[in-house]
């Protein structure tokens, strides 16, 4: 039997009491770091790493602003959002290299959005072979670095293009 070591889990395991809000308000209203894993903020929207990444360096840009509608954030924030975007590709290629991205929304429940009641925009860095048999088989991702480390790189480099 193959076993997949992954010890950063069990502070999920032992402290599963979920906060009631959404859940980037919540990120938003802390302090950056490691607990909130956000790695900068702008004006209207703040850039965080997601918790449940499908490949290392998975990041999210999120306005401040609570809305589960593109159309209802200003313009400005939407501006802000893209600039953002682009600039996470950046950084991304700079810290990964990867081969291509994945780069996009999923407005409302029926479109996949696991968190529907706060738009947000996923970065999403990928490599041939970034899935595998245990990805379709075991409806598992086995993440090559901790969150702890693609914060860290993340955050460096992401302050190096500033």
């Amino acid at each position: 039997m193959n076993y997949i070591w992954t010890p950063w889990r069990m502070k999920y395991i032992q402290d599963n009491r979920a906060e009631q809000g959404c859940v980037f308000c919540l990120a938003a209203a802390r302090e950056d770091g490691l607990d909130n894993l956000v790695f900068h903020r702008g004006e209207g929207v703040f850039m965080i790493l997601n918790r449940y990444p499908y490949t290392s360096g998975h990041l999210m840009c999120v306005p401040f602003m609570h809305a589960d509608r593109l159309g209802d954030l200003p313009p400005e924030v939407r501006r802000e959002m893209m600039d953002l975007v682009t600039k996470a590709v950046a950084v991304l290629e700079t810290v990964y290299h990867p081969e291509g991205f994945n780069l996009g929304m999923n407005l409302g429940d029926v479109a996949g959005a696991g968190i529907a009641e706060h738009v947000h925009m996923h970065i999403v860095p990928r490599w041939g072979g970034d899935t595998s048999f245990i990805s379709t088989v075991g409806e598992t991702r086995v993440l090559p670095e901790s969150l702890a480390d693609t914060y860290q790189r993340v955050k460096e480099a992401w302050e190096r293009f500033e």
